[in-house]
């Protein structure tokens, strides 16, 4: 199972990653955005190339 990691001191909270996401992984909780779906990760790396200021990694 991947690892996804949201580097919270690097995120500005753009949203990119929840709408780019095919399997759900992030959402939206209060004013942050979070990994809430962790296992459902199925490595596409699309959130890692669309993050605009590299905040994401995924370990496989």
């Amino acid at each position: 199972m991947p690892k996804v990691t949201l580097d919270k001191g690097k995120c500005i909270n753009c949203k990119t990653c929840i709408s780019i996401c095919p399997m759900g992984v992030y959402a939206e909780e209060g004013d942050s955005v979070k990994v809430v779906h962790e296992a459902e990760c199925i490595a596409c790396m699309g959130c890692v190339g669309a993050c605009p200021v590299e905040a994401i990694t995924v370990e496989e």
